[in-house]
């Protein structure tokens, strides 16, 4: 629809709001005066119920026993979802522009306006890529891009309402929150004005891109020109007041320390507060990754890559300290299809995505690839029921359960 007097428009010009950052301090995260956190009283809280505080989370992210982390979120996740279920999504990823303006240092991918390599595809261009998720089988399309001025923003409720009428079976899981954020400024609507012309288009969900760290002191250095974490979180506590679904990722390991993750934690645990207090359902999963520094400009501060002991932490410590957040995601594609394995005895539920087509970690030279098949027979021999979702977590198929797993020692351990 090209006439935008239905939405609201922005009473100023957007981009003056992306870039104010809070001079707020951070609160302390342990009060002066607190007992300092144990395993034991992290395990009596999580097994009353009570809410882990923040000097808990940081003691999770940084002292814990990684065993005994592990074995407590898994009995926290089977508490939550006690049948022995793992989720995985049949999608593609592909990205319908790599000009970007951003100039974000932890990021392989984009091309500055004019360079040789730049690209933006056509409507019709970006539906190809689509009819190729269809015919692989995808539920799910997780489509994103850089930053790119020059798009008008009639290409994106547009290709939302084709999307939506050439492939019915198909959910667009659409533009993260810096590329709303753009659109925003491109066509001085408000964000809730962009949301509401794309929900009108036909979109439910939001994939939760961009949010790397929501740590003021990291995003400075990361990539200023994306704003502060307000930036992001504000486009979410929006579409999950309008009825939106979305995701809320993680991207640690880069200049990020174990107080920054918390902060991230903390924001996404009280956003969901926030929608569940509207009677919204708000974030389905949270998913966190470590960045992949190969080809980046941040590479050259960033020594090394973090390993699999640190993801197992995260992700752990995100199934305890985010007790309103139903699902969270093991990836096998950013770290690894055994690692992936693991995080399932590590809290995690959900297995992610076939990510048939991906280009933003291939840029950095991390390429993993996998199957339908060996997706369902990862999850399987972890010791798990694989079972089909779609983007809102709904089941589409239930595979045959494992015969025996390649873990059980593992599994029943950990379990204990």
């Amino acid at each position: 629809m090209s006439d935008l007097s239905a939405y609201e428009k922005s009473p100023e010009p957007f981009h003056s709001l992306t870039l104010r950052w809070p001079d707020k301090p951070a609160d302390p995260v342990i009060p002066q005066g607190a007992e300092p956190p144990t395993m034991s009283r992290v395990k009596d809280a999580v097994e009353s119920g009570r809410r882990l505080t923040r000097a808990e989370g940081l003691y999770l992210l940084t002292e814990a026993p990684l065993a005994d982390l592990g074995a407590l979120a898994q009995r926290a996740r089977f508490r939550r979802l006690p049948d022995r279920v793992v989720t995985y999504v049949i999608d593609s990823n592909p990205n319908y522009t790599n000009v970007c303006t951003v100039d974000c240092h932890f990021c392989a991918f984009y091309r500055k306006p004019g360079h040789a390599e730049g690209y933006t595809l056509t409507i019709e261009q970006v539906l190809e890529h689509i009819q190729k998720a269809s015919d692989w089988g995808c539920t799910t399309v997780l489509l994103q891009g850089g930053l790119n001025p020059a798009i008008p923003f009639s290409f994106y409720p547009d290709l939302v309402r084709e999307v939506r009428r050439r492939f019915p079976d198909i959910t667009p899981h659409f533009f993260s929150a810096p590329e709303i954020r753009q659109m925003a400024e491109v066509s001085g609507l408000t964000i809730r004005g962009v949301l509401q012309a794309l929900q009108d288009a036909g979109q439910t969900s939001l994939p939760g891109g961009g949010a790397e760290i929501l740590s003021d002191r990291v995003r400075r250095r990361l990539g200023p020109k994306k704003g502060p974490a307000e930036s992001w979180i504000e486009v979410h506590r929006i579409a999950h007041e309008l009825g939106y679904r979305s995701t809320a990722t993680m991207m640690y390991g880069h200049l990020d320390t174990a107080e920054d993750r918390l902060e991230h934690l903390d924001h996404v645990r009280r956003l969901q507060d926030a929608a569940k207090a509207q009677g919204r359902q708000g974030f389905t999963a949270f998913v966190p990754w470590s960045y992949k520094r190969d080809g980046t400009v941040l590479a050259n501060k960033v020594t090394r890559n973090a390993g699999a002991s640190m993801y197992l932490r995260v992700l752990a410590a995100s199934r305890l300290y985010l007790d309103n957040v139903d699902h969270v995601q093991a990836s096998w594609f950013s770290e690894g299809k055994r690692a992936g394995q693991v995080g399932l005895l590590f809290g995690a539920d959900d297995f992610g995505g076939t990510l048939f087509e991906e280009n933003v970690h291939k840029a950095t030279g991390h390429v993993v690839k996998t199957t339908i098949d060996e997706t369902r027979e990862l999850i399987r021999d972890a010791g798990f029921t694989p079972a089909q979702r779609d983007t809102h977590y709904r089941i589409l198929r239930t595979d045959a359960a494992p015969e025996v797993s390649a873990w059980a020692g593992v599994d029943s351990a950990v379990e204990r």
